[in-house]
């Protein structure tokens, strides 16, 4: 049986100027894991927070498994 799609994505973050976590750019999607990972250690010296996850997700059905962690460096608000 093939693998589930999987919704891989990488943010990084910055604090606004009253203080607030706030996305530093757009997230960013990849196609495997161990690009995201790549990703996301070089941007954790640059930024707040990063955080790179990953989920199983079927987009022409609506349906998306729970997160998964797959790097996380510095301040980034909760997984909802």
């Amino acid at each position: 049986m093939a693998q589930p799609p999987k919704l891989i994505v990488v943010m990084a973050f910055s604090r606004s100027d009253e203080g607030e976590l706030v996305p530093a750019f757009e997230p960013v999607q990849f196609d495997t894991e161990e690009r995201a990972l790549r990703s996301a250690r070089s941007l954790a010296g640059q930024h707040v927070g990063v955080l790179a996850w990953s989920r199983e997700a079927d987009p022409n059905i609506g349906e998306y498994g729970p997160p998964a962690v797959l790097f996380q460096s510095g301040e980034v608000p909760d997984m909802e």
